[in-house]
């Protein structure tokens, strides 16, 4: 697993397919805030639920000068159907091969139900994205408790 990123860290950059497979690439937000967010699965409850509260709050967080981009190891196609029943209007990316989920070490060994195993981290950042596309992390939040997070994301964020 690689080295855990804090505030002040260089954001990796990443080039992956939304559900629609079109290629979004964090450079692509240069002069902008973007909440990147790492999900284990669609169509999972926790997950639906988070993606469902950023969808929700998405309006308020625009405004306040964010882009908000899911990222989880599912298929485009699999991020599509979560689109379509959830009807969600944050960018879901698909990262199967797991690069930016290793590089911004949201995947790793856990615990779930008292066992430890290998899976995604739920972990959420913001990440400022200057104007040459350089993203630096502003804050790095790991082992996320989906329920609420939106909400407290926003009150630290001030939104």
């Amino acid at each position: 697993m690689s080295e855990r990123l804090q505030a002040g860290s260089p954001a990796p950059e990443f080039s992956l397919p939304d559900a629609d497979e079109k290629v979004i690439s964090l450079s692509d937000f240069g002069g902008r805030k973007v909440i990147v967010y790492f999900y284990p699965a669609a169509m999972t409850p926790g997950c639906t639920v988070q993606a469902v509260d950023f969808t929700a709050s998405l309006d308020e967080i625009a405004a306040a000068g964010y882009t908000v981009i899911g990222i989880s190891p599912d298929t485009p196609a699999k991020l599509a159907r979560f689109r379509e029943k959830e009807q969600l209007s944050v960018t879901l990316l698909a990262d199967p091969e797991r690069t930016a989920l290793n590089a911004y070490a949201a995947f790793g060994t856990k615990k779930l139900y008292g066992k430890e195993i290998e899976g995604v981290i739920r972990s959420t950042f913001v990440v400022d994205v200057d104007a040459d596309g350089q993203g630096t992390i502003e804050v790095a939040q790991y082992n996320v408790k989906a329920t609420g997070h939106v909400a407290r994301l926003r009150r630290e964020l001030g939104i």
